[in-house]
């Protein structure tokens, strides 16, 4: 019973200290009084981009060893000098920016977006900084290329990205075919080129980079009468920040004083500056050409994303086998007589059976969100990016490995288990020395698919701002403008890497239980007969 008690105090002692790091890291995370932390994608040209180096005047990104350019950085770079801050560009995913503000881990969004009266139920915002209006992209050649009203477009499969006023707008079209939402502007371009849809409805910024680089596209500018019906918050941009932030009128001062020819003069800039501006000559086309810039572009983004990638899915999957098998012995433990001990032993496996109900039965991107922006908002934990996406991935991989672990053991013979009793075992020492070493063994093809699952999963992990790599991807094809390229450089990356570690776990299973080991057995066993 004693064994029984101390095995339990164990398991959560251990489940207790994951849930702790969560305040180690809230107590080291705190923002000095002097920096302007803002938000923004980094992948949405001209208003913001990533870049490798600080040309053009591009500011580092928070946690990463790349810069951000665009207008949205030149204007917060006016607005913290103003307030007599340090920037500090934070570069999260479109659908965590509105989270990432009113859980405090950034101060502002600067990231184009309009002050919707949607939007203003959430956060506050400042008066505009820029004003545009709405533009449709279709194929130049394309069956809508002379469209001059809303009611030309009639018919037209037509998208526009998630979130965004920009979606509800197309209602205005008549009979128009709408289509699902996009996540960005990169995947809605190459679906325009590819022909899955007829145009997407953007903002003329927008619209005048994606016609210069693809020269197949074309940006439809309609007149007042026959546009979009807007409001004006609709077509301007502004400063989201938290509800009754005490800057705001501070910020706002600052933005009356940037003229309408500077702003002009800024955005002008953004668009010659843009990455997608400055690529190679017009001889130098092709994919191949197309490969080589983009790896010398973002080619060490891409690596360091990579890194990043590996790193968490191998703690993530080391820390949830450990989890698994710890969770796992716990549970093959025979009920107490001690009644006591019973009831605590039965608790503690309902809590368990409800973390492993909860974690294998929700997705992971849900899981992050709830824990990076969920704890921050209700109480008051912030995490760190990676320790947050450290976490996430041992606690769902534990979930997973739990009831591998549980397989395991139950596929050792019940026989071993009498025979180690009958000699006098204990079931702590009988899992150490009889059923553990078979378990690891018999675990370790599943093992290793998780480590394989996690190298792809952390993917999801984009969604609070992990500079993995699909997320460097994204960042790239956000200031690229190469949706395609862009992507087979990162899917033949992660390629690499499963394929590398699938072919290591082999070589690591046949060693542990491969031919070589039976013949030495047999020569054992020949051994001993001829004795």
């Amino acid at each position: 019973m004693k064994k029984n008690s101390v095995t339990l105090t164990l398991i959560l002692a251990f489940i207790l200290s994951i849930f702790s790091v969560g305040n180690l890291v809230n107590a080291d995370d705190k923002t000095p009084n002097d920096q302007f932390r803002v938000g923004m994608e980094a992948g949405y040209a001209p208003f913001n981009w990533s870049q490798q180096t600080d040309a053009n005047n591009a500011l580092p990104i928070q946690g990463q060893n790349s810069y951000a350019g665009g207008y949205d950085v030149q204007i917060a770079k006016k607005v913290a000098d103003g307030l007599g801050k340090d920037l500090v560009i934070v570069q999260t995913k479109w659908d965590g920016l509105a989270p990432a503000l009113q859980s405090g881990k950034i101060d502002a969004i600067i990231a184009g977006m309009s002050p919707t009266a949607e939007r203003k139920k959430e956060i506050d915002f400042t008066d505009p900084y820029y004003e545009s209006q709405l533009v449709v992209i279709v194929q130049k050649d394309g069956k809508f290329a002379n469209a001059k009203s809303l009611e030309d477009l009639s018919g037209a499969k037509i998208t526009a990205q998630l979130n965004t006023f920009h979606y509800n707008v197309i209602d205005q079209i008549p009979g128009v075919n709408k289509q699902q939402a996009m996540d960005n502007f990169s995947a809605m371009r190459t679906a325009l080129a590819s022909g899955m849809i007829d145009g997407y409805v953007s903002e003329r910024p927008e619209g005048v980079t994606a016609t210069s680089v693809n020269k197949d596209l074309k940006m439809l500018e309609l007149d007042e009468a026959n546009g979009f019906q807007t409001n004006p918050e609709d077509v301007q941009i502004a400063v989201g920040m938290r509800k009754g932030d005490p800057d705001i009128q501070k910020v706002n001062q600052i933005l009356s004083g940037i003229s309408e020819d500077e702003r002009t003069a800024i955005m002008d800039q953004a668009i010659e500056d843009q990455p997608a501006s400055t690529g190679g000559s017009e001889e130098d086309t092709g994919l191949l050409h197309d490969f080589t810039t983009i790896w010398k572009q973002y080619g060490n983004m891409f690596l360091r994303g990579a890194g990043l990638t590996l790193f968490i899915a191998l703690i993530g999957t080391v820390v949830g086998t450990t989890l698994g098998l710890l969770i796992g012995v716990f549970r093959s433990i025979p009920e107490s007589e001690n009644p006591v001990t019973r009831f605590f032993q039965k608790l503690a496996n309902f809590l368990l059976s409800v973390y492993i109900e909860v974690f294998r039965g929700t997705p992971m991107m849900v899981q992050a969100m709830v824990v990076f922006y969920g704890l921050a908002l209700a109480f008051g934990i912030s995490l760190d990016r990676t320790i947050a996406a450290l976490f996430i991935v041992s606690i769902n991989t534990g979930a997973y490995m739990t009831e591998i672990v549980r397989g395991g053991i139950f596929a050792v013979d019940e026989g071993q288990f009498e025979a180690a009793q009958a000699i006098g075992m204990t079931h702590g020492q009988t899992m150490r020395k009889v059923v553990i070493p078979q378990v690891l063994r018999n675990i370790l093809p599943a093992t290793g698919n998780e480590f394989v699952i996690n190298i792809k999963d952390t993917a999801v992990l984009s969604v609070i701002g992990v500079a993995d790599l699909f997320f460097q991807g994204n960042s790239a094809s956000g200031a690229n403008f190469q949706f395609f390229q862009t992507f087979t450089i990162v899917g033949l990356i992660y390629l690499v890497m499963t394929f590398t570690i699938t072919r290591i776990l082999r070589i690591v299973e046949k060693k542990i239980d491969g031919p070589s080991a039976y013949t030495k057995i047999e020569e054992v066993d020949n051994a001993n007969l001829q004795e």
